[in-house]
């Protein structure tokens, strides 16, 4: 993976609840964070200085769960890889954020 040392892996414990069951934090476990965090990023990459919304992230990956590509977001604005630059109408009528790449 070209960029494991950007992405790394998210700790575990940022992956589940105190009070979630077992079946949570085995589900953790499994999750390869660097490997989605990647996937995302290049697909808010491929979008350029315009930009794009969840809406047209979660297009790219509909054999992903929601979830597995949503939690990405904030992972990769804590690193410095995305940034917010406004707001746009999602396919719901709602406003959804605007993300770029900066790296």
């Amino acid at each position: 993976m070209i960029f494991k040392d950007i992405f790394g892996s998210t700790p575990l414990f940022k992956l589940f609840r105190k009070n979630d069951p077992q079946t949570s934090f085995l589900a953790a476990e499994k999750v390869d964070t660097s490997k989605l965090q990647q996937l995302v990023y290049e697909a808010i990459k491929a979008h350029g200085e315009h930009g794009c919304i969840s809406d047209e992230v979660l297009m790219k990956f509909p054999a992903l769960p929601y979830s597995s590509v949503t939690a990405r977001y904030k992972a990769l604005l804590d690193k410095g890889l995305i940034e917010i630059t406004g707001n746009r109408t999602g396919r719901s009528g709602r406003l959804q954020r605007v993300m770029r790449a900066v790296k």
